[in-house]
């Protein structure tokens, strides 16, 4: 007997019949998809019946055990559940749209961070989520999250207190770089050592630096540092400017024109990246929504 072409889907169709047709491929009774929909036997045996008579073909054989999938059901079985997926990709799209399109956000990080790491990131979450805005608090200084001076914060420490929910994004690769003009008047250092006959930045009042390079055996002492400063956007502008030789997050190198990285041996410790919010993010949809933006954006961003 020739199998007999099941006709043309109409355009109008209800999606509420492949849902019910999928529920009995998988449940392989009308009585256990009920079951499994939450729903009554005679709605998904209507629902069928409707589908069959739409394609013009029967999509299942009944037994005394339950149904038996024919060659129609199984042929369009992975289509019907491209459908479903879309449809479920659909409803956690309204939903999350629902939850989290309006509130006002205050996110605190350094200054560096503030306007080299986050703009991007903060814009495109703009683009996504046009209702929410955002505060953002340009300060070296440590916010409290506990007196709710900020909803987020993005540092390069772990917050010490436990009534925060904190979580590790990665880790930001530090580099020794210098302006190619100065490179071409001061020469390229070829190994660490070199770095002792160069002008080298350091900070001021902050000894990370030399405590960086006195755990990787190479003591510097400050008077090395022929310019120091603690204002990080300044330092990133004098190496920039060919002062001399300083040390820079890499996410910073596109925004200092002419800047290159040098001694790529180096081993510089990195610097962690936090993400830290109030345990009371469960009670605001918003702030959640700009938590979890900031925790799948960033990461890619950390090490660009």
């Amino acid at each position: 007997m020739a199998t007999k072409t099941p006709r043309a889907i109409p355009d109008r169709f209800d999606w509420s019949l492949l849902r019910s047709f999928l529920a009995v491929l998988d449940a392989g009774s009308l009585m256990g998809a009920a079951r499994q929909l939450q729903a009554q036997q005679p709605t998904l045996s209507r629902h069928v019946a409707e589908l069959e008579a739409q394609l013009g073909a029967p999509l299942f054989e009944r037994t005394g055990r339950g149904v038996v999938p024919t060659a129609t059901a199984l042929a369009i079985a992975d289509a019907a559940r491209q459908m479903q997926a879309a449809a479920e990709a659909v409803q956690h799209t309204l939903a999350g749209r629902r939850t989290a399109t309006t509130g006002t956000v205050r996110i605190t990080t350094s200054v560096v961070a503030a306007s080299y790491l986050l703009p991007p990131v903060l814009a495109g979450l703009q683009r996504e989520e046009p209702g929410i805005a955002i505060e953002l608090v340009a300060s070296n200084l440590v916010s409290n999250l506990l007196r709710r001076e900020a909803d987020i914060a993005v540092r390069m420490l772990r917050p010490a207190q436990t009534a925060l929910i904190a979580r590790k994004l990665g880790e930001v690769p530090i580099v020794a770089c210098a302006h190619s003009a100065y490179l071409q008047a001061a020469g390229t250092p070829r190994q660490p050592a070199d770095l002792a006959r160069h002008r080298l930045l350091g900070y001021d009042r902050d000894d990370t630096i030399e405590r960086g390079f006195a755990a990787m055996g190479l003591p510097l002492q400050r008077e090395q540092f022929v310019l120091r400063t603690d204002d990080q956007l300044a330092y990133g502008q004098l190496i920039a400017a060919g002062v001399g030789i300083g040390f820079v997050a890499r996410y910073t190198l596109p925004h200092l024109p002419g800047v290159q990285v040098v001694l790529p041996m180096l081993q510089i410790p990195p610097l962690p990246c936090w993400l830290a919010v109030h345990r009371e993010i469960r009670s605001s949809p918003v702030v959640r929504r700009v938590y979890d933006y900031l925790a799948a954006a960033l990461p890619a961003q950390l090490t660009k």
